[in-house]
């Protein structure tokens, strides 16, 4: 491979304009289909396979004309302090609202607080008015919000506290803070204090950029076609930019090396394509072994995400490969660093720098430094043990915010689980009497211990299907409410007995987040197990080592359960989330581990592939197994820093968000990259590797003769230049003086 990945490179460097122009021509076109393709639709989150899934889809089918996702709103009234809503001033201005609300034409329904029997809490104090409306929360006019908040406005002004819950005003949050655009910098100026070159920290940016224009363009022009919702290339952008920069980083610091070792531009360019480029295929395929992996939970969102990332990954490799040498070729000497432009002197790799310094540290202390390494990552990752997924709400947002003050208002007034109403979904059609066997099947749920009360139910068209609520005691969020779900679907086979020619369902925001949660818990190891069972026989055939890959999986799993230990620790135990500007604790986002798993797996591969690889190649070419490992730190440990401390950079930006979930992904991120790359990578893995020695290259001869043959060290290029130590300038105007091999 290595040897065909040499070529490709030196036909890139050769052909730089029609490279060039072929990426444009690219981007152009996929731009072009973004910008006429059909819009994305408006698809909703749906989990094939769960009861609460089956139940919406029932209510979708038997009351027709009604948006089961559309938009909705809880108008919530306080009367003043000492008063009641009930008094006249009160009711009427409360019945006023409600008037100036309902003739808007988007609405569906709008229940006054005094034609229902349970809108007004037993106290008198607090009131509210339901409002459904016919279109989702993104189709709202703004006439229609306009109305609604200056109704509420009229009732402020008459004495009292307003506020408005549901989905109908709330604003998606923005996806970071100011924090992000700090990280964006911090990363622009870690590959510039690694290069000490402009051009050299600017190329990795601009060809990751492209890749992700590239990627984006091609989702949004196959959005209609594929049926991709707009929040698919969410993933994809994330790798897709964090790959990019990565993989680019890699070809041009071998680039700069080779360069350093005495070779002109163009076969610098081709070793760097045939030595770093072998390392970003098979890294890149490990990503898109993690992504593709995600189908393995069965949810249509989260499969299509992993394709459409795993695509962006691709392109990624595609640009590495090709772009990245093409580029190279115009930047030839501006990508060098100034020091060695001006002196002929090396940088990178030089003997006894920090790389190679803490390398010999590690094969000195392997023992200590391998039993800290695994013990403090398993004491982080111990918080897993309390786990709890789930799916926060109103509850989550920020106490500023109007939504989040309706939640707290009426779990005040009504109970915590008011906010969090399960619906109860009855099929009737072999009933002889439906009303009948519906008035049971409520009587016999209202009397289940942790239910606070029961709505009246609301009969379809056809009189065969019913809905009604059961109130639980407990938040939305709580173990109880859990429990509560599973033992009303337990309860399940008496109560339908009791009332023959029925069956029910349970779902609502509640119940769906809990059979989500069930069912992505469910998923995790099966996940792991293909995931990280492909990557060992990937990296099985790259290295041609039994110990490589198993340290491999290892080191991942210990650096990913830490990670998610510590976002346990913080956002669900709330140690230290004052910090972070967390302000409300809960259960961990149910997709979060799946998300974690499969991203910094991929990032993980990424700094195992090119570490190991460069550790290899130098026992490969003849190096005792202990100085292969000082040797491959020496040129790889400073680039996978930089790397680390990109994405560290970039994932730590998005804790500034407002959104709770968002911090979470952040924190997640940035903390799995952190322990990875400086307790995995740098510390774990050359221990492991010390302690073995050369038994580490250990392979049974039936599978080492079982096992296709890859080059990816860059052995028969080694073969092949061997008597080209010291090449001269050959037509290279911008070849330098040759250097000795050091």
């Amino acid at each position: 491979m290595a040897t065909l990945l040499y070529r490709l490179g030196c036909l890139a460097y050769r052909r730089r304009w029609l490279v060039l122009l072929a990426w444009v021509v690219v981007l152009v076109a996929v731009g072009f289909g973004a910008v006429t393709a059909p819009a994305a639709p408006d698809t909703t989150f749906s989990t094939p396979g769960i009861e609460s899934q089956r139940a919406f889809d029932l209510m979708q089918q038997r009351f027709p004309g009604a948006q089961a996702d559309g938009a909705n709103a809880r108008v919530v009234f306080v009367a003043p302090a000492g008063q009641q809503v009930t008094s006249a001033a009160n009711r009427a201005a409360i019945e006023k609202t409600v008037s100036e609300v309902s003739g808007g034409s988007q609405i569906a329904t709008v229940v006054d607080p005094f034609q229902t029997q349970d809108a007004v809490s037993k106290d008198g104090t607090i009131a509210y008015a339901a409002i459904t409306y016919t279109v989702k929360p993104k189709s709202l006019t703004d006439a229609t919000k306009t109305t609604l908040t200056n109704a509420a406005q009229q009732a402020r002004d008459a004495g009292l506290t307003v506020e408005i819950g549901g989905t109908a005003l709330a604003k998606q949050p923005a996806a970071g803070g100011a924090g992000e655009s700090i990280g964006i910098l911090i990363a622009a100026v870690v590959l510039l204090v690694t290069f000490g070159s402009m051009a050299a920290a600017g190329l990795p940016l601009l060809t990751a950029l492209i890749g992700v224009g590239v990627s984006m363009a091609g989702i949004t022009a196959l959005a209609s076609t594929l049926g991709l919702s707009s929040s698919t290339g969410t993933l994809a952008t994330m790798l897709g930019l964090a790959c990019g920069i990565d993989y680019a980083l890699f070809v041009v610091s071998r680039y700069r090396e080779e360069r350093a070792n005495g070779h002109p531009t163009e076969e610098a360019v081709g070793l760097a394509v045939g030595t770093a480029g072998s390392a970003v295929v098979f890294a890149g395929l490990t990503v898109v072994i993690a992504l593709a992996g995600l189908s393995v939970v069965r949810i249509p969102l989260l499969t299509k995400m992993g394709l459409s990332a795993a695509a962006a990954v691709i392109i990624a490799v595609l640009i590495a490969l090709t772009l990245v040498p093409a580029l190279t070729g115009f930047w030839s000497r501006a990508v060098l660093s100034r020091r060695y432009k001006k002196t002929g002197r090396r940088v990178q790799g030089v003997e006894g720098n920090r790389g190679s310094q803490w390398a010999g540290f590690v094969r000195r202390h392997p023992v200590p430094v391998l039993v800290g390494t695994v013990a403090t990552l398993v004491v982080l990752a111990l918080p897993i043990l309390s786990l709890q997924l789930g799916q926060t709400g109103d509850e989550a947002k920020s106490t500023s915010t109007t939504e989040r003050r309706a939640y707290d208002d009426l779990a005040k007034g009504f109970g915590p689980g008011f906010n969090g109403p399960l619906s109860i979904v009855v099929d009737a059609k072999g009933a002889g009497d439906p009303k009948a066997v519906v008035a049971t099947i409520s009587q016999r749920i209202a009397a289940t211990p942790g239910v606070v009360s029961v709505s009246t139910p609301r009969f379809n068209t056809a009189g065969d299907t019913a809905v009604f609520s059961a109130v639980p005691a407990d938040s939305p969020t709580s173990k109880q409410t859990v429990n509560l779900v599973h033992a009303i679907r337990n309860e399940r086979p008496a109560i339908e007995a009791a009332a023959p020619g029925s069956v029910f369902e349970v779902t609502g925001t509640t119940a769906l987040n809990i059979d989500v949660a069930q069912k992505v818990q469910g998923a995790l190891v099966p996940y792991l197990v293909v995931v990280v069972g492909l990557a060992i026989l990937l990296l099985l055939v790259v290295f041609r080592s039994i110990v490589i890959p198993v340290k491999a999986a290892v080191g991942f799993l210990l650096s990913v359960l830490a990670a998610l230990g510590c976002v346990v620790a913080v956002f669900q135990k709330g140690w230290g989330a004052s910090l972070l500007g967390v302000t409300t604790t809960g259960p961990i986002m149910s997709l979060m581990p799946i998300f974690l798993v499969g991203i910094v797996f991929g990032l993980a591969m990424d700094y195992e592939v090119f570490l190991v690889s460069r550790i290899r190649e130098a026992y490969v070419h003849g190096g005792e197994a202990g100085a292969a490992i000082t040797t491959g730190f020496r040129y790889s440990a400073r680039v996978v820093v930089a790397a680390a401390l990109i994405m560290i950079s970039v994932f730590a930006g998005f804790i500034t968000a407002e959104d709770s979930m968002i911090k979470m992904i952040g924190f997640g991120l940035a903390i799995a990259v952190l322990f990875d790359a400086f307790v995995v990578r740098l510390a774990f893995v050359p221990a492991v590797l010390a302690l073995f020695g050369d038994k580490v290259a250990w392979l049974p001869r039936w599978l080492d003769r079982v096992l296709p043959h890859v080059d990816v060290e860059g052995e028969a290029l080694s073969r092949e230049h061997a008597a080209a130590q010291s090449p001269g300038p050959s037509g290279d105007d911008d070849a330098m003086a040759p250097m000795p091999t050091r």
